[in-house]
């Protein structure tokens, strides 16, 4: 592993510990060339999975990018992160476990507001405005309403 301090690499693990979601291993690690320390994570990967857009454009898939967006959908609300990092690791289980290594965005993009609705609506809502590319306001309008249970119904 490379230090990020001073880029050796040859470094040593000093201790290794299963995380907190119990999905990865954590390391801390030591680099004798410059004295750093530092900590990795280490998981299994089931196989190596392509998305394909919908422009059809294959990428490998990261799940550091999907992290980061379902981290900013869930900026400021009252989730815990060991909540999130368990969701995320649910989410990229069950995309493993698909059976097919090419997965189009848009299941993945499912899967995703699939999960952050069973968590938290305004995160939900929050991912659907990027995923889904709302325009105007009026489209977060018509998203809404659809959350909410028929008014007619209620007279």
């Amino acid at each position: 592993m490379r230090c990020p301090f001073c880029g050796n690499i040859d470094t040593q693990v000093k201790d290794s510990r299963p995380a907190e979601d119990h999905v990865s291993i954590r390391r801390r690690r030591f680099c004798p060339a410059c004295g750093g320390r530092f900590t990795t994570y280490e998981r299994v990967q089931l196989r190596d999975l392509v998305v394909v857009k919908t422009n059809g454009r294959r990428e490998d898939f990261d799940r550091d990018k999907l992290e980061r967006s379902i981290r900013i959908s869930m900026q400021k609300r009252p989730v815990e992160p060991e909540r999130i990092d368990q969701m995320i690791s649910g989410i990229v289980r069950r995309l493993e476990s698909m059976g097919e290594t090419d997965i189009p965005s848009k299941t993945i993009g499912e899967i995703v507001m699939e999960a952050l609705a069973r968590i938290d609506t305004v995160a939900y809502v929050r991912f659907a405005s990027v995923y889904k590319n709302f325009q105007a306001a009026d489209d977060f309008d018509k998203f809404v309403s659809e959350l909410r249970p028929d008014s007619a119904t209620e007279e």
